[in-house]
C-alpha cells in the first residue's frame, strides 16, 4: 500500500474535541511536524476531516 506524509500546518487550539482527537490519532503533536502513514481508507478519512489543519506532503 502507498505511504503518505501528513504535515500539521495549523494549530488545534479552539477546535472541537473530535478534531483534536483526530489530530492526536494521526500522531501529530506540534506544528510543522510530519508523520508517515499507510494510505488506508481510515487514514484518508481522518485527513479529510481535518483537512483545514493539515496538508499532504509529497
Amino acid at each position: 500500500m502507498a505511504k503518505i506524509k501528513i504535515k500539521q500546518t495549523k494549530s488545534a487550539i479552539n477546535r472541537t474535541a473530535r478534531q483534536k482527537a483526530t489530530i492526536k490519532a494521526l500522531g501529530l503533536k506540534k506544528l510543522n511536524q510530519v508523520v508517515e502513514h499507510e494510505a488506508t481508507p481510515q487514514i484518508l478519512g481522518m485527513v479529510n476531516k481535518v483537512q483545514h489543519l493539515v496538508e499532504v506532503v509529497d
